[in-house]
């Protein structure tokens, strides 16, 4: 079975305004995405999601242009060799870094939802796992910064899907991050599992104040404070408190994950699957994760794909912990152009899909209707 064909579809959707989330990196105006369709010459399609990067015209070229050319023709079962081909020929000898890990992140994941399909299995037990509950937690572009009984309506309503955690926007102003997580942890008990993501909007003197708080309220991570390649103020903020540094859906692939780990400042580990070389070098990094006895907390991306191939990835490594759920007010890449795979239990754990592959079919029509907006999704 012969890799015949790849096409990207680079797709948007304005945000309006009433629904737009204040993050540490700008309010959120409309979403992107880059959607990855592979056919093989038996006629067994693929799908796959390629993180945006806030380039997603310039990604979806990448794809169609020079990737394409590098694998069609290839085994479509061969992923370790799709994945060695593209490392050589384009990421390792002729750069595009992030670009070129973001577009192979989509076939990757596409040539995976091929190979269950064709081989008629769920993505979880082609990846070596078993059906089972995963923990979530209430994620995606929400939580903002809301004034505090606003966040506290908007966690309510994750609390009452069955969310035993949820993840709060830090990184506006040290005094109003702590008092949006006292008022939650006041409201809603110690029983609640409260995460934190500062989407690099902190300074190394930010997080030495706010750490204290955090420790004392017992939040269970601060995601992002700085950008991935500040290894030294990484390494600086661990000293200053308990609270475990999270981090990873910026780091790419399991060349840079090496030095992270190795470094010892962040202990929890959030490869993207659509961002980090896909799911083969997923399963890289959280075997060398694992070998360090690190859990692996994997970034969601901006579509059910990606959700359902985390929920997958999450049920079949040694050493998974949470799915990020997508509880973002309005996201159409989640309900319209794919069926929400992540849908949360009274539990508070999402279950792999039992179909065939990734187990999602993609809404073609949808693609077509929501063409790509050009500009920055964040401002």
């Amino acid at each position: 079975m012969r890799i015949k064909d790849v096409k990207a579809f680079p797709t948007s959707f304005p945000i309006p305004p009433a629904n737009r989330v204040a993050l540490g990196i700008g309010t959120a105006v409309k979403r992107d995405a880059v959607v990855v369709k592979v056919t093989t010459d038996e006629g067994v399609t693929g799908w796959g999601e390629a993180h945006h990067g806030r380039a997603h015209t310039a990604v979806a070229k990448l794809i169609e242009t020079t990737l394409k050319q590098l694998v069609v023709g290839m085994d479509a079962h061969d992923v370790t060799g799709v994945w060695e081909k593209i490392y050589r020929f384009q990421l390792a000898s002729h750069g595009m870094g992030a670009g070129t890990c973001l577009a192979m992140s989509g076939i990757d994941m596409a040539l995976w939802d091929i190979r269950g399909k064709a081989l008629g299995i769920p993505l979880y037990r082609l990846l070596g796992g078993r059906r089972k509950a995963v923990p979530a937690y209430a994620g995606g572009v929400s939580l903002g910064y809301q004034p505090p009984q606003a966040l506290l309506e908007e966690a309510q309503k994750s609390l009452d899907q069955g969310y035993k955690a949820i993840k709060l926007r830090v990184g506006d102003t040290v005094a109003n991050d702590v008092q949006r997580m006292k008022a939650v942890r006041q409201a809603c008990g110690d029983e609640l599992v409260i995460l934190t993501d500062a989407n690099i909007g902190y300074e190394p003197d930010d997080v030495r104040r706010v750490m204290p708080a955090m420790d004392e309220l017992g939040i269970g991570w601060l995601e992002e404070p700085f950008p991935a390649q500040d290894y030294r103020s990484y390494r600086e903020a661990k000293s200053w408190g308990r609270t475990p540094l999270a981090a990873g859906e910026n780091h790419y692939t399991r060349f840079e994950f090496n030095r992270v780990i190795e470094d010892g400042a962040i202990t929890i580990l959030q490869p993207d699957l659509s961002k980090t070389g896909g799911i083969t070098e997923a399963l890289r990094i959280a075997a060398l994760a694992s070998a360090w006895k690190l859990p692996v907390h994997p970034h969601s991306s901006m579509t059910g794909l990606n959700h359902a191939a985390s929920i997958h990835f999450l049920a079949a490594i040694d050493n998974g912990g949470y799915f990020e759920g997508d509880v973002s007010r309005s996201n159409k890449f989640r309900d319209e152009l794919v069926e929400n795979p992540g849908s949360v239990d009274r539990d508070g754990n999402v279950w792999p899909l039992d179909k065939p592959g990734i187990g999602l079919e993609v809404n073609e029509e949808f693609l077509a209707q929501h063409p790509p907006i050009e500009g920055p999704g964040y401002v």
